[in-house]
């Protein structure tokens, strides 16, 4: 079993953090291959981003962009009437939208889950620069929408990564994502 995740966000939003903190809590859940990597246009705060995870049961070989993603994360929902977020999802493939918009309420195909991840980042102050950051309440409704890795997983990564005050804020933000993601079903 092979999963190929592409993030789409903007710049300072954390998207490239988010494939790595995903990587992690997967090999921590016990997958034997994991991978992480951004691909950047240009290189500036707001600026177009996407970054790159698989997950496997064996070891990856694969070094390369991913063309036909399993799933698809959008962090920026200002980025679906900007490119073709949906470009090469496989047919049965899930996209998981940071918007408070409810997933019928959005023109894309595949399995669409929705969760308000600005809201959240805003609520718990995930803010960098003044700006809500919303790559781990991403990791949390990813953990809802897929059921790849656990919710405590994500918070125990998250919390390595940001120890105290701010982990603590971020792992709340995680569960309340993973809490409010819904589906069109």
């Amino acid at each position: 079993m092979l999963v190929e995740i592409r993030w789409h966000g903007r710049g300072g939003q954390g998207g490239v953090t988010s494939a790595e903190l995903l990587a992690k809590a997967a090999y921590l859940d016990g997958y034997k291959g994991v991978q992480a990597f951004p691909f950047f246009g240009a290189e500036r705060r707001g600026a177009p981003v996407k970054a790159f995870t698989r997950i496997s049961d064996r070891e990856i070989n694969v070094r390369c962009q991913i063309y036909e993603p399993d799933i698809v994360a959008v962090l920026d929902p200002d980025i679906i009437d900007l490119i073709d977020v949906c470009e090469g999802l496989k047919d049965d493939g899930i996209v998981i939208v940071n918007t408070p918009k409810a997933p019928s309420e959005l023109d894309l195909r595949g399995h669409v889950y929705t969760f308000d991840g600005t809201g959240i980042a805003l609520r718990h102050g995930l803010l960098v620069a003044g700006l809500p950051v919303v790559n781990t309440t991403m990791l949390g409704a990813f953990a809802r929408a897929t059921g790849l890795v656990k919710l405590e997983t994500v918070q125990r990564v998250i919390m390595e990564k940001w120890p105290g005050k701010v982990g603590e804020r971020n792992a709340e933000g995680a569960k309340e994502a993973y809490d409010s993601c819904t589906d069109q079903g």
